[in-house]
């Protein structure tokens, strides 16, 4: 998962995290992006980069969260986890703010353990479907 934290949601942060994404995963081809209809999303600056990328763009029906669950889900667990009640005066610095965010994603991307992932995390689940998928 690509990421990009910003005081903005401007097109200019999704197209960050899409690149993210790239650097971290390499050729993102076939990837699916799901997102809402959100003006940065359904922007023109946002599809030729998808298009570049190769990336699929997926969106929700209008109003409905439970179209992008996956996504409200882990914005629920980062603003409980790390966010909520705490604000900025938790930390020196929006600098430490955003350092304990890319600590709290990188776990969750990494070793926490994840119901659709039958309770395994990330690096297992993937390490596991890719020994399948070379044994097949």
């Amino acid at each position: 998962m690509g990421w990009s934290i910003a005081e903005h949601m401007r097109t200019s942060l999704i197209v960050d995290a899409l690149r993210a994404a790239q650097a971290e995963r390499g050729c993102l081809s076939g990837a699916i992006f799901h997102s809402d209809h959100g003006a940065q999303y359904t922007s023109a600056a946002f599809a030729r980069v998808c298009e570049q990328l190769g990336v699929v763009q997926s969106m929700g029906a209008v109003g409905s969260s439970a179209d992008n669950a996956a996504a409200e889900s882990f914005n629920a667990s980062l603003k409980r986890e790390t966010l909520e009640g705490k604000g900025l005066k938790r930390w020196k610095s929006v600098k430490h703010a955003r350092l304990a965010v890319f600590a709290w994603i990188n776990r969750y991307n990494t070793r926490r353990r994840h119901s659709a992932n039958g309770q395994l995390s990330p690096l297992i689940y993937e390490q596991r479907t890719a020994s399948l998928e070379l044994a097949a």
